[in-house]
């Protein structure tokens, strides 16, 4: 029976390590795909660690991220052992009430402790950046060394150090040449727990960073919002950097641990001197990475700041910008226009933004974006006649546009039936022959745009009668097709043509259908969202000049080939869809990818405050809908 239970413990350890490490060791061979594809095998290449190492946002990420760790780790390990040794020496009563303080934030949600350190800095306006982020990592971790160390001051003998005096030690000598060396281990616990939770962390560094700082969850989270396989490459270098951290940890003390006493106290004499050394290497190193370019160009020495989609810029874009121009581009990133909006209305200042086209109007309504320099812009001429004069800026007095589509139907050619898509439009949704075989976008307000087209309506409805029967759609699409609500994850799924059909991005559908000649696109003829994503300048910019070169530059043909080639969505500049549309371009025969013009039913999105909270109420209802339908 023994022998039983031993081979079942040895099984169910055995099946533990696989769950664990199978999508690390999954992970690090994808990061040698040589196709861009997350889950498709297509063949070895280094081509993702090529493009890693090239790209200075990865690079300085990486950077960041243990520069941080380190400086947070060496100053948390240190005042958190300072006083946790002083409070074991306090009253019992100050004991209990800091023992308390140091467990709340341990158990507090970690999105509290970030909106709390957010708005202490913005209330002291404090701007943020990497000095907040290592404040807010250094005040994370104190907690967990005090936690280490305490356990540790408490098994000593409390008379420890009135002993050691008494033999004629200083009070700094009975600290460190007898207090410290017992409460070792503690110290070393705690000094890698703040490592690690220092590297871990990704919701408090998102809330407090700002200036384009970035550590590699932040990178990696961007990342991930469209296909860019090399956030397999960087993920599998950390994996690595850790791993080969791991064996210095564990080995060495083996192999010191024979060696004499003096070469012990040599060790510890190099030691510190090391740690310092590696410390300053990496200051260097960052110094190096945000030094100045080329003094003689236009703009040298000045800093654009571009706040955009994640990976929504071209591979060379920012790299060619600063060329030309001299000036440091620093880029940050949002994955929602309400995201966005939120740091605008709280006074973040950048140069450059790339809302939707609602929230432009959003924008402009309240005041927070100023007027172009018309006689600054070069580019409006090189634009499709059909992103010029949208509903939202009629005169292009506040926007040029960066990106624009359509939204549609992708689907597996091998499983729909293109005339039940022309029958149907948008209600193949409600097709039971595609029961369990489709995806829902996890967006409130292409998901409603969707369900007011197959009713009929206008996507811009304000009647709420109208959008209570969008509701009631939907409510019946989650209840009775059983879908399969996604974002940008539908990219790679579609790819790999896992279910039948979703709502997609026609940018998004331009990549699936390049990668599977199986898939389609399709936009019913009831009606569209034509959308457009747009380059604004804010009224609180601190380089408008730079703002419009910026601008003109990504409207240029070398510029918006750059993007459009890269990202898959449609240019807005004329010769650059043309071409990538055209014999032998990029995406030619891809009718996602040349926007339809030609339907009166197609609209563009026009922001009304009431409609989108009452949509965005109602779209939180369908979601529980659809997790009761589970």
């Amino acid at each position: 029976m023994k022998k039983v239970n031993r081979s079942f413990s040895k099984i169910l350890m055995a099946l533990v390590i696989i769950f664990f490490y199978l999508p690390i060791i999954y992970m690090i061979v994808f990061s040698f795909n040589e196709g861009k594809s997350l889950t498709h095998f297509t063949g070895f290449s280094l081509r993702w660690y090529e493009h890693m190492l090239e790209s200075r946002d990865m690079m300085e990420a990486l950077y960041t991220t243990f520069g941080v760790a380190l400086i947070a780790t060496a100053v948390s390990t240190v005042v958190g052992t300072i006083a946790a040794i002083g409070l074991s020496k306090s009253k019992k009563i100050v004991r209990d009430i800091m023992d308390q303080v140091n467990n709340f934030p341990l158990m507090n949600p970690e999105i509290v402790t970030a909106i709390g350190f957010m708005l202490l800095f913005i209330t002291f306006q404090i701007e943020k950046g990497y000095a907040t982020m290592l404040l807010a990592h250094i005040a994370f971790c104190i907690p967990y060394v005090m936690l280490s160390v305490m356990p540790k001051i408490r098994s000593l003998d409390p008379n420890l150090a009135d002993a050691a005096m008494d033999l004629g030690c200083t009070p700094w000598q009975a600290l460190t040449k007898v207090i410290v060396p017992q409460i070792t281990p503690g110290i070393f616990s705690g000094a890698l727990i703040a490592f690690t939770m220092s590297i871990d962390d990704f919701i408090i560094s998102y809330f407090v960073t700002g200036s384009g700082v970035k550590n590699l969850s932040i990178m990696v989270y961007t990342m991930s919002k469209r296909v860019n396989p090399s956030i397999n490459a960087i993920s599998t270098l950390v994996v690595v950097i850790i791993t080969i951290a791991l064996l210095i940890i564990n080995i060495a003390p083996a192999i010191f641990a024979k060696r004499e006493e003096k070469e012990e106290i040599k060790k510890h004499r190099v030691l510190i001197p090391s740690i310092a050394g590696a410390l300053v290497l990496i200051l260097v190193i960052g110094l190096m990475n945000f030094s100045g370019g080329d003094s003689s160009l236009p703009y040298a020495g000045e800093t654009l700041y571009v706040y955009n989609w994640g990976e929504y810029t071209g591979e060379n874009l920012i790299k060619d910008f600063e060329a030309e121009t001299g000036a440091t581009v620093v880029m940050e990133n949002f994955d929602s226009n309400e995201q966005m909006y939120i740091k605008v209305a709280n006074g973040e200042a950048y140069d450059v933004l790339v809302p939707s086209d609602y929230m432009i109007q959003r924008l402009m309504d309240e005041g927070y974006l100023q007027k172009l320099n018309q006689s600054k812009l070069t580019c409006m001429e090189n634009l499709v006649d059909a992103v010029k004069g949208l509903p939202y800026d009629s005169k292009n007095e506040y926007s040029v546009p960066y990106f624009w589509g359509t939204v549609g139907i992708v689907y597996d050619k091998t499983k729909v039936d293109v005339a039940d898509l022309e029958k149907e439009g948008f209600n193949i949704f409600l097709d039971e022959k595609y029961k369990g075989d489709i995806y829902l976008y996890d967006s409130e307000r292409d998901s409603f745009m969707m369900a007011l087209k197959a009713l009929g309506y206008s996507m811009n409805t304000t009647d709420e009668s109208e959008i209570q029967k969008a509701y009631d759609w939907l409510v019946q699409c989650v209840e009775t097709m059983e879908p399969e609500i996604v974002t940008d994850e539908i990219i790679d799924n579609m790819t790999q043509g896992r279910k039948a059909l979703g709502l997609i991005y026609s940018g998004d559908a331009t990549y699936v259908m390049s990668e599977n000649e199986n898939m389609g696109f399709y936009l019913p003829e009831g009606g569209t969202n034509q959308w457009s994503d747009a380059m604004v300048i804010p009224k609180n910019a601190k380089n408008p000049d730079l703002a419009h070169e910026f601008i003109n530059f990504v409207s240029s043909y070398e510029g918006a080939y750059d993007n459009s080639s890269y990202v898959g969505y449609t240019s807005p500049n004329q010769e650059v869809m043309d071409e990538l549309s055209g014999v032998g371009g990029d995406f030619e025969g891809l009718e996602s990818y040349v926007p339809r013009t030609d339907n009166e039913k197609d609209e563009v999105f026009v922001y009304n405050e009431a409609t989108r909270k009452m949509i965005s109420n109602l779209w939180s209802k369908v979601k529980i809908a659809a997790s009761n339908a589970r």
